[in-house]
């Protein structure tokens, strides 16, 4: 039974709360002295409450006038927030100055990427001594190495802005005009602008968009698509003409179930334009011959509620990778005029889930999880026989891979990203016509070698048998030999799958004694569709026990011990972090949320924020009291208790478009007010930047530095 909609009731009682206890009036834990303590006196948010009504029950929300962005008094919390912050960490200046010098000797700042081919060009990135941003350039193929267009200078268009991201970057067909996005706000509202490159024109005034764009094959139209200015839910599908005002710019579709969303890409073979609507259950494609942008767009396969689906094409088909009967997915072909008329390509696996697929004149490219690893395989096209099934092998007993920078559509040669958390980024590419595989390029990394450091992949197991991969690297060859201090990460979400992956920051834990590990939990899709299914709506509390079980084995595997071992997530790793904090703040010395989604249930009832009416699938819809039950169960916000807690550092921006800054900023006001002991409690709001932080890669470095000095500062002394 669903109840009316959050309603709220203004309680006119106004109170003060209690100050965050410090060292000198509080009991000190148990474990041995962290080197960071607490000299000044924390800020303390008023309490101001207000009544929030559900299903016949009514919370008390004290901090809820937090969300008032433009009130004076939440900056001036805010920004009292953030001089606590830096007043407590100041002791770690030296730390995170040393930190960075690190991090930056990993890092080549005078670099070039791999040149991707496009065309009769090639577009690459190069970065340089000192330069936050990277330019972006093109050079005709085969010109000598100094023949370079320089496309975008970031740092000459970030000047003096707080926040910049150049988004999409679209070259039209011929090559000649290039559309490019802007968000100097950090809010995902994007600018597209139009370039013609030679002579440098530019055309501007479309606004509040995803910052994605395509190009008809005429080279004259553009399609993009409008977020709603409340919700910034991606909805509306414009059509612009070069040379036309935006004003005059056509409205071509529009989304008008508020659970869906919606964006416009191009098929790899560039026949097709294709809208997608998808919410996180159910999808639903549209197509258009791209070289007829004012013709009838069709409708590929209606939608059905759990029916999730993608198109691509080749030769006389489409191809649709489709989760119908299939819960791992399946590609299936069909006649281009007749999308029902299934031939199986790919059949369903119980055993590996079909992430992805990818289109070549030739040949495709599936990405499969099997056993929890990637495996990319490489298939002929449907009727074809002229290779069979090529498994691309990797050595590493836990990595991450994906195709990338594969614009030729005819080419024969198949370009990948491959990382593992010994081997910085590289690119590679398998030549399908001999079998070779080339390196064409690793990340350099200073003075880090491999060899100094072991990978594994081992195995914890939750409350009801499941076993839930762990990922970890630490220095030597072998396992240390007594327990130490351990970092793990969390995510646990979207069925977002979080692969091993190298990380460069990470070394400076590692030479200090740290293993670093990461958790496969359920919510992600690690271990197929049903590890994600047993993640999310009423199942979602599982997210959280695997975590658990993952600390409470590398515990028992002597990896280390509770008062040694961190724990870091964001977003809805975040949420992870809060869930655990609540749980088990005995298993944990230090916890990292950023930019974490802690207040769900409020969140859920309000349909005006950003990402709510189309996550109902994902957390459930808390208008149902059934639903609105369960997440209260578990959310951090509402859970908080008096009690100890872990040392925790707690991040946001205050334009965050994805977790509203408040939620964090809510949930340490009642932390403040409610924990008891004497363990930290630090809040850092970016006030220039969203749910990314900060653009600069040297202020991202720092951002870091912050992190792992917290980190590094509540490692007990011996």
């Amino acid at each position: 039974m669903q109840n009316a909609p959050l309603t709220t009731a203004l309680v006119l009682v106004v109170m003060t709360a209690a100050c965050e206890s410090t060292p000198e009036d509080s009991t000190p834990r148990p474990a041995p002295e962290p080197s960071i303590g607490i000299s000044v006196a924390p800020p303390v948010a008023d309490v101001r409450p207000l009544e929030l009504e559900a299903h016949g029950e009514v919370r008390v929300d004290d901090y809820y006038w937090l969300r008032e962005r433009d009130d004076p008094d939440v900056i001036a919390y805010l920004e009292a927030e953030n001089e606590y912050t830096e007043a407590v960490l100041r002791s770690t200046a030296s730390l995170q100055e040393t930190l960075f010098d690190e991090f930056l000797s990993r890092v080549q700042e005078d670099d070039e990427t791999v040149p991707v081919p496009d065309g009769p060009f090639e577009y690459f990135t190069r970065t340089f001594t000192g330069k936050a941003y990277p330019v972006h350039c093109r050079r005709t193929i085969g010109a000598p190495a100094g023949d370079v267009t320089v496309l975008f200078d970031e740092n000459a268009m970030a000047a003096g802005k707080g926040y910049f991201d150049l988004g999409a970057r679209v070259p039209s067909p011929d090559h000649s005009y290039i559309a490019y996005s802007i968000d100097d706000v950090g809010r995902r509202l994007y600018d597209i602008e139009i370039r013609h490159i030679e002579r440098g024109d530019v055309e501007r005034g479309i606004s509040g968009t995803t910052g994605r764009a395509v190009w008809a094959e005429d080279g004259r139209t553009l399609f993009y698509v409008k977020r709603d200015s409340e919700t910034l839910r991606a909805y509306q599908v414009w059509r612009h003409r070069l040379e036309t005002p935006a004003s005059r710019d056509e409205l071509v579709y529009e989304e008008m179930d508020d659970e869906f969303s919606c964006y416009v890409t191009k098929t790899r073979s560039s026949r097709f334009l294709t809208i997608v609507s998808s919410q996180t259950i159910t999808s639903e494609v549209r197509i258009l011959e791209a070289d007829d942008p004012f013709g009838e767009w069709r409708v590929v396969l209606p939608r059905e509620v759990g029916h999730e689906y993608d198109v691509d094409h080749a030769g006389d088909h489409l191809y649709i990778r489709t989760n119908r009967d299939a819960e791992n997915f399946k590609l299936v072909a069909a006649p281009i005029d007749e999308p029902e008329e299934w031939t199986v390509v790919l059949p369903h696996r119980f055993d590996a889930l079909l992430s992805s697929v990818d289109m070549f004149e030739t040949h495709l490219v599936s990405r499969e999880r099997v056993g929890g690893l990637v495996h990319l395989v490489v298939h002929p096209l449907l009727g074809q026989d002229t290779f069979q099934p090529i498994d691309i092998p990797f050595a590493d007993p836990t990595y991450s891979v994906g195709l990338t920078g594969n614009r030729d559509f005819a080419t024969s040669k198949v370009r990948y990203g491959y990382s593992s958390l010994t081997t910085p980024s590289s690119t590679y590419e398998y030549d399908l016509s001999n079998g070779e595989t080339t390196l064409r390029k690793r990340e350099p990394t200073g003075t880090f070698d491999p060899a100094g450091y072991t990978a594994e992949r081992i195995f914890a197991e939750a409350a009801d048998g499941s076993q839930v991969p762990i990922s970890l690297v630490y220095r030597g060859a072998e396992r240390p030999a007594s327990p130490g201090p351990l970092l793990l990460y969390g995510y646990g979400s979207y069925g977002s799958s979080i692969d091993a992956r190298f990380n460069s920051r990470a070394v400076s834990l590692l030479d200090r004694g740290f293993t670093y590990a990461i958790a496969h939990i359920r919510g992600g899709s690690e271990l197929g569709r049903a590890w994600y299914e047993d993640g999310k709506l009423r199942n979602k509390k599982n997210t959280f026990t695997d975590f658990v079980a993952c600390a409470e084995h590398l515990v028992e595997e002597g990896f280390t011990t509770p008062d040694m071992l961190f724990a870091q997530g964001g977003s809805a790793g975040g949420l992870l972090i809060g869930a655990v904090a609540n749980m088990r703040p005995d298993l944990f010395h230090g916890l990292v949320a950023q930019v974490p989604f802690v207040d769900v249930v409020t969140t859920m009832l309000d349909p005006t924020i950003p990402l709510t009416t189309f996550e109902y699938d994902e957390w459930g819809n808390p208008n149902d009291e059934s639903d609105y039950r369960y997440m209260l169960s578990y959310s951090p916000y509402d859970q908080v208790e008096a009690k100890e807690y872990p040392h925790l550092l707690v991040t946001t921006g205050l334009h965050d478009s994805q977790v509203q800054y408040w939620e964090p900023a809510k949930w340490v006001a009642k932390l403040r007010a409610n924990k008891t002991g004497n363990s930290l409690l630090l809040f850092d709001c970016e006030m220039e930047a969203g749910h990314g932080g900060v653009s600069g890669r040297y202020d991202r470095l720092r951002e870091s530095a912050q992190v792992y000095a917290f980190i590094l500062s509540l490692v007990p002394r011996p």
